[in-house]
């Protein structure tokens, strides 16, 4: 964990997962998203992709994972996410998502991070800006 005045920018800290067909059902559950493209092989075939991706959502939550508990960590609150979704991630893909510090804001005690998740093949998939509130002193 660290507090807001224990970051400094550049901090980082990074969480790494790989993509089952498991893991898009229990997405497509929980969030009622069951779009074709994620859930149904033989309609997806014939889609951009031409096979089965995993949902957007489900590849960004990992930048959660990493600031909820590696940094800042435990008591983070999350207030805000810009992402961009960059590339497709498939069943089988293993993600990395990295959190980078890059701004304090001293008014209000928040903090902004850069997001990134990569794929195993170092390519961009999600990219976006964090903003959030470190765990109190």
């Amino acid at each position: 964990m660290a507090t807001y005045d224990e970051l400094q920018p550049g901090d980082s800290a990074s969480f790494s997962k790989t993509i089952s067909e498991g893991d898009i059902y229990l997405f497509a559950g929980i969030t009622g998203d069951f779009n074709p493209a994620h859930v149904n092989a033989p309609e997806a075939a014939r889609g951009m992709f031409k096979q089965r991706i995993a949902h957007g959502m489900l590849t960004g939550s990992f930048i959660s994972t990493v600031i909820a508990m590696k940094l800042p960590g435990p008591g983070t609150i999350y207030v805000g996410q810009d992402l961009q979704f960059r590339a497709p991630v498939f069943i089988g893909d293993t993600v990395t998502a990295t959190v980078e510090c890059t701004e304090k804001l001293d008014q209000r005690k928040w903090v902004k991070f850069k997001t990134t998740v990569t794929n195993q093949d170092g390519k961009v998939v999600v990219a976006g800006v964090a903003t959030v509130i470190p765990p109190a002193s």
